[in-house]
């Protein structure tokens, strides 16, 4: 009988072919790290509409204010606005009545609210027990949060035609998407970790402060954006004093205010207007026209980014 030779694959063949899809995998793995890319801003740019709208219904049920940046307890607007993202049941935790760190609030401080977490960072939390925010409301221009001229206001509510009648609703920042602290206590970057100062410090700030303090590594704080439901400086709040991705670092004197950069991983700047609409800078930004876009009251005429 004869034996009958089945053909098949060589080696060299095999390596020819396994050489051919490896060469494939690298041509289409930019498109594919593109593509996420792109996912990813969309989904962060999608947030930032929602809490828009979130803020847009809030002022429809109240005279047409938006909601404050804290209230005597320092719960943040983000608090504020949970039943008009669809989580009645989360605000329903919250005893709006005792201290943000009251064992009552355990539950509620401890969400991770899918809207408030941008994808674009890879930082999920800073700290375990609080539910994060890559999300900040513009409390004005000025480093102190008490007498800002911001549309998130921590004296009285700002109304959507105090703001319309000022600088107009296109042309004011509401809030801007930044990179949360990591919680560290070194001084590695900018983007992660900040200086914080004494409430004194507060008066009278310049521009060079806590420089000096990052260069000695003191003072060194990592909780920016660590959680939601607090309203004070670098947690649901920035102010316009620094230009976004600034070399300077943020200081925070105490959760009353101080100096602040909205930061990214790739110098993109997303940014929620007061009309609802987002916009994405990419250019540095003068800080003329950045203090202009995060004060309502401005007459100031620059085009913002």
């Amino acid at each position: 009988m004869k034996r009958i030779r089945r053909s098949g694959f060589t080696m060299s063949y095999l390596v020819v072919i396994l050489a051919l899809m490896l060469l494939l995998f690298a041509m289409l793995l930019p498109a594919i790290f593109q593509a996420r890319m792109r996912a990813t801003e969309i989904q962060s740019i999608n947030n930032l509409k929602q809490i828009g709208l979130a803020c847009h219904t809030y002022a429809d049920a109240n005279n047409s204010n938006f909601p404050m940046g804290s209230d005597k307890n320092n719960y943040s607007a983000l608090a504020t606005l949970l039943p008009f993202i669809e989580l009645q049941n989360v605000y329903n935790d919250i005893d709006f009545t005792k201290p943000l760190d009251d064992k009552a609030n355990d539950k509620a401080r401890k969400v991770q609210v899918k809207i408030y977490l941008s994808p674009v960072d890879p930082v999920a939390t800073v700290k375990d027990d609080l539910g994060a925010t890559n999300y900040l409301f513009c409390a004005g221009s000025k480093p102190m949060l008490k007498g800002n001229n911001g549309p998130i206001s921590h004296d009285a509510p700002v109304s959507l035609g105090n703001i319309t009648n000022g600088r107009g609703t296109s042309n004011v920042i509401l809030a801007g998407e930044t990179l949360k602290g990591d919680n560290g206590t070194k001084a590695v970057d900018v983007k992660r970790q900040h200086v914080g100062l004494k409430k004194e410090a507060l008066k009278d700030i310049k521009e060079e402060a806590g420089v000096q303090d990052w260069k000695d590594g003191k003072n060194i704080v990592g909780d920016r954006g660590a959680s939601w439901m607090d309203g004070r400086f670098l947690q649901t709040t920035f102010t316009g004093t620094r230009l976004p991705n600034a070399a300077e670092p943020d200081v925070n004197c105490e959760g009353l205010g101080g100096l602040s950069a909205l930061r990214s991983l790739d110098g993109r700047i997303r940014l929620l207007y007061c009309d609802g609409h987002v916009s994405t800078a990419t250019k540095k930004i003068e800080m003329k026209v950045w203090k202009g876009i995060t004060d309502y009251q401005s007459q100031d005429t620059s085009t913002p980014p």
